[in-house]
């Protein structure tokens, strides 16, 4: 599904990845770990086509997305990848529905179908009650939801979150973390995920350790 091998990216003079190789494949759930600085949310950005790397190479569903640029490259992005973030990003003028709607109306989906394709992902996640409520009127863990939603919407060949429980309690964490089980089981849905929760990396298929821009450990 995913073959990045010898990344490398500089800011400045500062080098943030050191020639790092990952794999995933189809189905599976990666966690990389590591301490702040490590170059972990940078790895997944340059995965993520959010960033370009200096060197390297990377492959995602057979496509080099390193030899993508403007428009073919947003395009790409919007219907391959999805992506969760520590804060969830939701726009707050707009609905839980409208909100996992828009990576779809931006595709040109057509509006019925994407809405009612929102609809059947947000009740999938226990999120059925709460889908003409906006942002402010969600909890954290609620707003998370949506996010994951939205990042379903398109049926991306991968979600990419980096620190997805970050900022979220406990209980909620733990919702999540099975919540990404439950997609894979149940969807095949691929995830690689950054992460300082233990439990969380404990709970996926795989763990990758990185450390000062390298990967350490599989």
């Amino acid at each position: 599904m995913l073959r990045a091998k010898n990344i490398e990216k500089r800011y400045g003079g500062i080098e943030v990845l050191k020639g790092v190789d990952i794999q995933v494949q189809k189905g599976e759930i990666v966690s990389i770990v590591g301490s702040s600085g490590a170059g972990k949310s940078t790895l997944l950005h340059i995965v993520g086509t959010l960033d370009k790397p200096d060197a390297g190479t990377i492959e995602l569903n057979g496509i080099r997305t390193d030899n993508l640029f403007g428009k073919q490259l947003t395009a790409f992005r919007n219907q391959h990848i999805g992506f969760v973030f520590q804060f969830h990003h939701l726009l707050p003028e707009f609905s839980a529905v409208e909100n996992v709607c828009i990576p779809g109306w931006i595709a040109g989906n057509k509006r019925n179908a994407t809405t009612k394709k929102a609809i059947a992902l947000l009740e999938t996640l226990g999120m059925g009650h709460r889908l003409d409520n906006k942002p402010n009127q969600l909890s954290g863990g609620e707003q998370q939801r949506v996010a994951v939603a939205r990042a379903l919407i398109n049926n991306p060949a991968i979600v990419l979150a980096d620190e997805p429980t970050g900022n979220l309690d406990s209980s909620n964490a733990k919702e999540l973390h099975q919540l990404f089980i439950d997609l894979r089981n149940n969807f095949q849905q691929t995830f690689l995920i950054v992460t300082h929760n233990e439990e969380l990396a404990q709970m996926s298929d795989r763990i990758v350790q990185m450390k000062d821009g390298r990967m350490i450990e599989q």
